[in-house]
């Protein structure tokens, strides 16, 4: 698991130690290098998780180099964002959005 700013990467060896056991709601960003939506949300998604610190953890997960976890929660598309609270998955949204639609899709959820 590594940090960027306050983006957290998880992989399928980290994804059940860093999302599934949080003690906090996760927003998981399904991701991939060559997927240009992702590049335009992935501001986004920093500036979320910094000003969100204490109340949900946001991280990406790279579908490519992480096919297991992607499988496991039938992701498609990307980005697909999920959020997860007490080690499931509560909602999913795809696509790249703004930040004022993003919190407006997950208004009351964490």
């Amino acid at each position: 698991m590594t940090t960027t700013a306050a983006l957290l990467t998880v992989t399928d060896a980290t994804f059940a130690e860093t999302v599934l056991t949080s003690d906090l709601p996760v927003l998981v960003e399904f991701t991939a290098g060559w997927c240009p939506p992702c590049r335009m949300i992935e501001p986004v998604l920093h500036e979320l998780a910094a000003e969100q610190t204490g109340h949900l953890t946001v991280a990406q997960l790279d579908v490519d180099a992480n096919p297991a976890t992607a499988a496991a929660y039938q992701v498609l598309s990307m980005p697909t964002l999920m959020l997860f609270r007490n080690g499931a998955p509560i909602h999913t949204l795809v696509g790249a959005r703004s930040k004022r639609r993003l919190l407006a899709d997950l208004d009351g959820l964490f």
